[in-house]
């Protein structure tokens, strides 16, 4: 039985991208509430490896999901590819009291991954939040800023 390949991004993926190029059909398989997980799942990781602006427009539409799973690894992916563009729609997964704990700890992760400092305000304004999952995710992700930017960073 072959083994699942590393993608690029270092990681083992729940789903191998699909053979797909086309990011109009990719955003119609991403976006189908009756579309197979596992399909949507490597429409994800085919938007990831493009990487462009708009991939991550297309893949933030996917958090208008009902799948929080689908949502968890649209934040995950976001952080993989390091693109400032996912950082407002991660801050908005992050920031929204209704979304599943799920996704706001791995937007908050995201963030982190992305590494802009500006981010910072935002992280240490859910440090004390009510759920740990989210604060800790936030103390991982200041950790994670600060570590790359120890020059510019202030321990608060």
């Amino acid at each position: 039985m072959p083994k699942p390949e590393v993608s690029d991004f270092g990681s083992v993926d729940p789903a191998p991208p699909t053979t797909v190029k086309s990011l109009e059909k990719l955003n119609i398989i991403l976006n189908n509430e009756e579309e197979n997980m596992f399909e949507r799942m490597r429409a994800v990781f085919s938007l990831r490896n493009d990487g462009s602006d708009e991939s991550v427009d297309i893949l933030s539409n996917g958090f208008n999901s009902n799948s929080a799973l689908l949502k968890h690894e649209i934040a995950y992916v976001m952080g993989q590819m390091q693109n400032e563009a996912a950082i407002p729609h991660l801050i908005e997964r992050l920031e929204d009291e209704e979304e599943h704990v799920m996704v706001r700890h791995e937007a908050a992760e995201a963030i982190g991954a992305i590494g802009n400092i500006s981010t910072k305000p935002i992280l240490e304004k859910f440090l004390n939040h009510k759920l740990p999952e989210i604060s800790e995710s936030c103390e991982v992700a200041l950790g994670l800023i600060s570590h790359y930017n120890e020059d510019l960073f202030e321990e608060s």
